[in-house]
């Protein structure tokens, strides 16, 4: 994979996705390019959740040789071919999308998870108006580098004025590790940092939902608003085509395979039944669809305007 990053975000952002063989990127990944998006693509996308507005961000943009080395471990060349000639893509490169959420209820400005950098996440917040400072919440859905590398920089803290939210299990994992973006990252923050259990919330209207397998502690969060729900489903599926489809494929970064292939069923089939929107991180930017069911897993289907009205 080869991720966008400057020369300076690439050389702050080297030690953090080195520090364990369990991360997203491996040493290819942070050599190159801008934590911009391609100019293509616009960098947020708004829209109306009854009284909450939502924007997702992208912090930055990735490329990705032979993908079924990552998302497809179990599955034979021939059936990781065929599904994504079946849906359109290649199957020996896909491209990554990394897609924070900001949940403005009101009262808070709700930042969930951090992107790759600081310089990354700063872009993509100033294109939709935001500055970092006024951020009330910082929550982290779990612990990987592309979730927690925008928390700080050779400046100090990004979010100087907000407090932080994680899932209990998930500090306490990554806290014996011993693990150096942990210790970075996040370690420096703990003591204003709220810890959650399944099913507590971090506002009125927004509650964690254990989705564990990604990571011990991976934590997808369930929006209510005036009559009306999304899911932020952060890792639970990592590619619209190969994770959604065929849930029991491997993922080479899901820590606990056989979980993670569970709680895509579990989680996955609940937001297909419910029939509600979901955000999911590595989804096609701006990362907001739904989700059918097809076969043995479950097709995508883009949102249009639904989040508009």
């Amino acid at each position: 994979m080869t991720i966008r990053l400057n020369r300076r975000t690439a050389l702050a952002t080297a030690g953090l996705a080195f520090a364990t063989p369990a991360l997203l990127l491996g040493r290819a990944a942070v050599a190159q390019g801008t934590t911009a998006p391609p100019a293509a693509i616009p960098p947020y996308r708004r829209m109306m959740l009854g009284n909450f507005t939502v924007t997702t961000l992208l912090a930055a943009t990735g490329k990705m040789e032979e993908p079924q080395g990552v998302f497809g471990m179990n599955a034979s060349p021939e059936e990781f071919a065929a599904l994504s000639e079946a849906a359109f893509i290649p199957a020996d490169r896909s491209f990554s999308f990394f897609t924070p959420t900001l949940v403005e209820t009101g009262g808070e400005k709700i930042l969930f998870d951090t992107g790759l950098s600081a310089d990354g996440i700063r872009a993509a917040l100033g294109a939709a108006g935001h500055d970092a400072g006024s951020i009330t919440t910082v929550v982290l859905t779990h612990m990987h580098p592309d979730h927690i590398g925008g928390l700080s920089d050779d400046a100090g803290a990004t979010f100087a004025n907000a407090t932080y939210v994680t899932g209990q299990a998930e500090f306490d994992h990554w806290a014996a590790t011993g693990n150096e973006g942990f210790e970075a990252k996040v370690r420096p923050l703990a003591e204003k940092m709220r810890f959650l259990g399944d099913g507590e919330d971090v506002a009125t209207g927004v509650t964690s939902v254990l989705a564990a397998g990604h990571t011990p502690g991976h934590m997808a969060y369930w929006l209510q608003s005036e009559g009306r729900e999304l899911v932020l489903t952060a890792d639970t599926a990592n590619h619209h085509v190969w994770s959604l489809q065929k849930p029991d494929w491997e993922v080479r970064y899901d820590a606990d395979k056989a979980a993670a292939a569970a709680t895509r069923r579990s989680l996955l089939g609940r937001i297909a039944g419910d029939k509600v929107p979901f955000v999911g991180y590595h989804m096609p930017f701006p990362g907001v669809g739904y989700l059918e069911t097809k076969d043995d897993g479950f097709r995508f289907v883009p949102a249009s305007y639904q989040l508009d009205l």
